[in-house]
């Protein structure tokens, strides 16, 4: 099991592969640092990663995302090979990607650890000794792509299904302004302010400005928010 090493207080056997020489040796000098931390082999591609598993008992393998191998083969691909052939073995994702959808994916293959190259390295054993808790870690760098992605999606949700003018008056009153002051700015009645505002909450499924100002918290629908759309 994943966590026996930490309750037997053994070392972690990890084997590290990067196919940059200065990334490996960077991580080789930080976990060498690390009393709880054993490295027993490295690898540049994935032919030879899988052959030091195979020859190596290991406990984890950190490796990069975007690793050199048979043409045919992803990344996505190596981690499903990876978690069919090795169960028991902790898997720590290190990438350089952004596309939160790719992110995401990764995640939901069942990896272990998943941090970026932008993250402090030090973090890197701190996603060790969570994978080995059987706790997938995932970095600041990660989740702050996930979580502007999640605002992005929900702001073009919210973009389809109101009109220009309608959001427009929604992003207003949600950011303090009143109808009276809104018509002002706009130069339109209050009646039709207050019409685009009624309109605007009826599709939006919101009953009270207590659940407008909650949606538009949530939903990041605010001029900082339209302002990233745009």
């Amino acid at each position: 099991m994943m966590n026996d090493t930490i309750e037997t207080g053994k070392p972690v056997r990890a084997i590290i592969a990067d196919d940059h020489p200065l990334v490996l040796l960077a991580i080789d000098n930080l976990m060498s640092g690390y009393p709880d931390i054993q490295v027993v082999g490295r690898a540049a591609d994935t032919v030879d990663l899988f052959t030091e598993i195979d020859c190596t008992p290991c406990d984890l393998v950190l490796m990069d995302l975007y690793m050199p191998g048979p043409s045919e083969s992803t990344g996505f691909d190596i981690i499903r090979q990876f978690k069919t052939r090795y169960p028991n073995v902790a898997l720590v994702i290190l990438t350089m990607e952004t596309e939160a959808t790719t992110l995401q994916r990764v995640i939901s293959l069942g990896v272990d650890g998943l941090v970026s190259k932008r993250d402090r390295i030090d973090l890197i054993h701190v996603a060790i000794i969570m994978a080995m808790a059987r706790e997938c870690y995932i970095g600041p760098a990660v989740r702050a792509q996930l979580a502007d992605a999640s605002v992005t999606k929900r702001l073009d949700f919210v973009h389809a299904i109101l009109s220009r003018r309608e959001l427009e008056v929604f992003t207003q009153y949600a950011s303090g302004l009143g109808v009276s002051e809104i018509a002002g700015r706009l130069g339109r009645s209050v009646k039709t302010i207050s019409a685009q505002k009624c309109a605007a909450m009826r599709k939006l499924s919101l009953q009270s400005d207590a659940e407008l100002f909650r949606f538009a918290a949530e939903y990041g629908v605010g001029p900082k928010g339209l302002a990233q759309t745009r």
